[in-house]
């Protein structure tokens, strides 16, 4: 009942408008913080390797994992990644382009967070990106993906 109401209904599409707006100012000013401010990523993998350890550690052993292997000698590419990652979910989310699939990154970037140690913000943005997801287009009803998306449901949609 609240998906159908979440996916259909014009009044959820203007309260998934505000959501967007709030979400998405959140990840572009978080996101040109970092592209004008010169961010390095070496310090918070470090930092969320550090919470790996102890009696009740914060990060678990398999992220750590992952962070130990793979994040931190590849840690130039977290440095791209991060900050225009951030930007470009925040315009996706703002502008209502491609509305559902920026959520969807937005709530792989608040799960890593979140696997790091981190909470700050994320379980709220990842709260509500799910609710953009679930709302699927129609999360996007007042924006850019107006336009979009019978461009790619005409060109690119199911072929019988």
């Amino acid at each position: 009942m609240i998906v159908k109401w979440l996916r259909e209904s014009t009044i959820a599409s203007v309260l998934l408008l505000l959501v967007r707006l709030y979400v998405g100012y959140e990840w572009l000013t978080s996101g040109w913080g970092k592209v004008t401010g010169g961010f390095d990523a070496a310090g918070f993998l470090t930092g969320a390797l550090a919470k790996s350890g102890g009696e009740h550690p914060a990060v678990s052993s398999w992220w750590a994992s992952f962070l130990e292997h793979f994040a931190v000698p590849n840690v130039g590419l977290f440095n791209i990644l991060v900050p225009y990652g951030e930007v470009l979910v925040g315009l996706g989310l703002i502008l209502g382009t491609f509305t559902w699939l920026a959520a969807f990154f937005g709530m792989v970037m608040n799960f890593a967070f979140l696997f790091s140690g981190t909470v700050s913000s994320n379980p709220l943005l990842l709260l509500l990106q799910i609710f953009i997801v679930v709302a699927g287009s129609n999360a996007g009803r007042i924006g850019l993906d107006y336009f979009i998306q019978p461009y790619f449901r005409k060109n690119f949609g199911r072929r019988r």
